[in-house]
């Protein structure tokens, strides 16, 4: 008697099956591919310009909160300041607030620049790797 022939055998089903892919590739080590890679590189330069960008634009935007409350409010005299020079200050940095939100695209698109220009050569190796 062969030993095969009291062997139990299961096939899953396919939906099983593809569960079963699923979690083996949580667990597998995946290498990543020169267009992940390309793809990561070009998202990477992206995503600082943004987080640079967002963080400049929220400080300017509480300097310039800020700004406004001090002008508008009795804010000035709880930091011991007379209500006139409080409106002042509060105006002046209002203004250094806003010209900050103002300035957050433009650093937006300097940023991005210098991000590109520093994957460029690999960009533009993986590229000509990818187009033969």
């Amino acid at each position: 008697m062969d030993n095969n022939e009291n062997k139990f055998q299961y096939t899953y089903s396919v939906k099983e099956q593809e569960e079963l892919r699923k979690i083996r590739e949580k667990y597998a080590e995946k290498e990543e591919t020169k267009i992940e890679r390309l793809r990561r590189l070009d998202k990477s330069a992206s995503n600082r310009a943004q987080t640079v960008a967002i963080t400049i634009g929220v400080i300017g935007a509480l300097i310039l909160g800020f700004g406004m409350s001090l002008a508008m409010t009795d804010i000035g005299a709880a930091l011991g300041l007379a209500e006139n020079i409080a409106m002042i200050v509060g105006i002046a940095v209002g203004f250094v607030g806003g010209a900050l939100v103002a300035l957050a695209h433009p650093i937006y698109r300097g940023v991005l620049k210098s991000e590109r220009q520093k994957i460029a050569p690999e960009i533009l190796r993986l590229t000509d790797e990818l187009m033969k």
